[in-house]
């Protein structure tokens, strides 16, 4: 049992990460209470502009941070990659949330622009093989999600984009960082969460789930309606 995971003082996962508003007396005391309520695990969101950026800074604060969850019996699901909220992603001091707006400053991995130029796809390879690399091996990672909602629709949009072309964009990526996983070969299973449904509430028809259903080690699922449905 568990939740996503991002500290009270973080909006993104870039505000979370970075040195200068990385704060692990926060997330040590937030973790706290997440133990206490009786959860074991912690989904959280990395970011590869954050590995761009700072290299070895970063691993090491994902390996403190898994040091802070592991004092309390809670284990880490990371997750590589986000295809949800605003699609131009840039590092440094981020912009002031938005009151009553949902995750307003909350940054998509990677960014539209990088995502719809297969050309920089490349460039991602490092930071996917540098992170799972370090942690293939930790009993502290319970499992791998290498996309949230790849193609899901943006909150903030972007001229000329579309959602076909979203879609296969992501479905082509997400089975490129499948590949670079998988030669890493790590102890822990990989996943890919099924976030759309058919009126049967059976995973929509689509290229991408089934991919992810083809790939996945274990099944992971997103649901945003009622327990009934939920059960259904």
């Amino acid at each position: 049992m568990g939740c996503n995971f991002t500290p009270s003082c973080a909006g993104s996962q870039l505000e979370m990460w970075q040195p200068a508003t990385f704060a692990p007396d926060i997330i040590d005391r937030e973790l706290s209470w997440a133990a206490g309520l009786g959860m074991n695990v912690v989904r959280v969101y990395l970011h590869n502009l954050l590995f761009d950026q700072d290299q070895d800074g970063f691993l090491a604060r994902i390996d403190q941070v898994l040091g802070l969850a592991e004092a309390y019996g809670i284990r880490m699901l990371p997750v590589l990659f986000d295809g949800v909220w605003h699609p131009r992603p840039r590092l440094g001091v981020q912009p002031e949330p938005r009151p009553r707006v949902h995750n307003s400053i909350w940054v998509q991995a990677p960014g539209s622009s990088v995502l719809h130029d297969r050309t920089q796809w490349p460039d991602l390879r490092p930071y996917v093989e540098a992170v799972v690399t370090r942690f293939a091996q930790d009993p502290r990672v319970v499992a791998w999600d290498l996309f949230n909602e790849p193609d899901q629709v943006d909150a903030l949009t972007i001229a000329g984009d579309s959602r076909a072309a979203k879609a296969e964009a992501a479905t082509e990526l997400v089975a490129c960082v499948f590949d670079w996983v998988r030669a890493i070969d790590p102890a822990q299973p990989l996943t890919v969460g099924i976030w759309e449904y058919g009126p049967d509430h059976q995973p929509a028809a689509n290229a991408l789930n089934e991919m992810i259903l083809a790939r996945s080690d274990i099944l992971s699922f997103h649901c945003y309606e009622p327990r009934a449905q939920l059960n259904a």
